[in-house]
């Protein structure tokens, strides 16, 4: 804890007095959920235009799920969900982003988006209307824009901390990183509220919030098989599943008690024939690893990956990390119709000091290699890069590794060894590669769901991800004519 003394109170400036009248006179603003005064930076228009801002990046990084039935199924209940939230006349947007993961959300100005992995794991209608009641309820009670409001207060705090005193001026970076740890967006209190915000939503439109409950055990067991560590309650900004599963039940009673609901809808089957032929799991055609390689069998090209690094792909660029962070390396798409023109754009992009510079070839094709440093305020090289512009297909393949500069020596024969292995992608099993789909069958007859998913081939490796994906146990009984998932091409 910081001490101030009444000699250091003596040396807050007006103009500092003044910021924080100011802050705390013309910042307060009713809560649309709670109806309660809060304070509050961000307005409303601030909320939309953050949202219009976002929304691009957010695309491009995860690329849209083309389906336009599901689209127009998302779009249709988000409207009606909408319209009978506390706040109604937003703009809002709803997407279903190309990702595996398992996951929602949502940003200021009512943009909210799914992945096709969390559509995947929906098992009925009541179970997403839930979870898109949850991130409604996230834009409805403005918690983005109160973790805003609290960041920047905070920063007011830091600001006035380095006019008191010299000595904590020093350490303010140090402590900017912690309000944000102090500050978690959508903390366990946020969480809390959306979830009993997606039971009144949902339930408003008709639907069973009973439902949603469950998804929470679905999540819970995903994490078990995933092996991910239990997160206690305390040390985690979202409450434990199990936690939240009891709590919703409540919710889902109270709201349907309140309503007289006598027959609120699941729409199970519809659902599940709304998924039939969904893209499940990571996607090969956008690029997939394996045998310490990486794949593209749209863009046709292939190169191989540092053993021990860790990789993420997405849309927009593959990205491998060194296991103690100390290098990285990254594909992208440059600019320019050549490979100087792209390392040329590239040097000034980054406002780098070239240290070499050479035309080579990589397998055939046309390429710049190109060394380059990056110096701090003082002139001293601080980062140093070895990355190669490469023709390929009418497009210019950017691979940069980058490292400290003391560092880079040690990384550079494998950063140099992992550029020079792009080549063009000829295998046809992997250029044909398929990804897995939902498949939606019907149970031929009476038995345990294990029994049911072995008359359709499905192997024993594969059983406790195809129990997770029903959203049921492997002896959970199932009955003729019931539809349930398998997996397919």
């Amino acid at each position: 804890m910081i001490k101030i003394s009444l000699a250091m109170l003596r040396k807050i400036t007006p103009l500092i007095l003044f910021a924080f009248v100011l802050l705390f006179n013309f910042s307060c603003a009713t809560n649309p959920v709670t109806g309660k005064k809060e304070f509050m930076l961000m307005s409303e228009e601030k909320e939309i235009a953050t949202g219009k801002e976002s929304d691009p990046g957010i695309v491009s990084f995860f690329g849209l799920y083309e389906d336009n039935e599901l689209q127009q199924f998302i779009e249709a209940k988000g409207k009606e969900m909408a319209k009978i939230s506390h706040r109604p006349n937003l703009p809002y947007e709803f997407k279903i982003v190309d990702s595996p993961v398992i996951n929602a959300f949502a940003v200021p100005g009512g943009f909210v988006y799914f992945t096709r992995g969390i559509m995947a794991h929906f098992n009925n209608e009541a179970e997403f209307a839930g979870v898109l009641g949850h991130e409604i309820g996230h834009v409805t009670a403005r918690h983005s824009a109160q973790q805003y409001s609290k960041s920047t207060l905070a920063n007011v705090g830091l600001v006035a901390g380095s006019v008191l005193s010299p000595a904590f001026g020093e350490y303010a970076d140090a402590a900017q990183q912690g309000v944000g740890l102090l500050f978690l967006k959508f903390g366990r209190d946020d969480e809390r509220q959306s979830d009993e915000l997606g039971a009144e939503y949902s339930s408003r439109i008709g639907y069973d919030a009973q439902e949603m409950a469950g998804f929470f055990e679905t999540l819970k067991r995903q994490r078990e098989l995933s092996g991910g560590e239990q997160i206690p309650n305390f040390m985690s900004s979202h409450p434990d599943p199990a936690e939240r599963n009891e709590s919703v039940k409540q919710y889902a009673t109270q709201w349907q008690t309140k309503l007289n609901m006598t027959d609120p809808k699941v729409n199970r089957d519809e659902y599940l024939r709304l998924i039939d032929g969904l893209v499940f799991g990571e996607d090969p055609r956008q690029g997939f690893v394996e045998n310490s390689n990486f794949y593209h069998p749209t863009l046709k090209f292939t190169f191989s990956i540092l053993t021990g690094w860790a990789s993420q792909n997405s849309p927009q660029q593959f990205q491998m990390g060194e296991p103690n962070g100390k290098a990285t390396m990254s594909l992208t798409l440059g600019n320019g119709s050549s490979a100087q023109a792209a390392a040329d754009a590239f040097v000034t992009q980054y406002k780098l000091e070239v240290a070499e510079s050479n035309s080579v070839k990589v397998n055939g094709l046309n390429a710049v290699a190109l060394t380059a440093d990056q110096a701090d305020e003082s002139g001293v090289k601080v980062i140093r890069t070895r990355t190669y512009f490469i023709e390929y297909n009418n497009s210019v393949y950017v691979m940069m590794g980058i490292s400290a500069f003391n560092d880079f020596s040690s990384h550079a024969s494998a950063m140099r060894n992992t550029m020079e292995s792009f080549k063009a992608l000829t295998d046809s099993e992997k250029l044909n590669r398929k990804p897995q789909r939902v498949k939606i069958v019907e149970v031929k007859s009476s038995a345990s769901l294990q029994s049911a998913l072995q008359s359709f081939g499905v192997s024993a490796e594969q059983m406790n991800e195809l129990s997770l994906l029903n959203g049921m146990q492997l002896t959970d009984q199932v009955t003729k004519g019931m539809l349930i998932k398998v997996l397919g091409q």
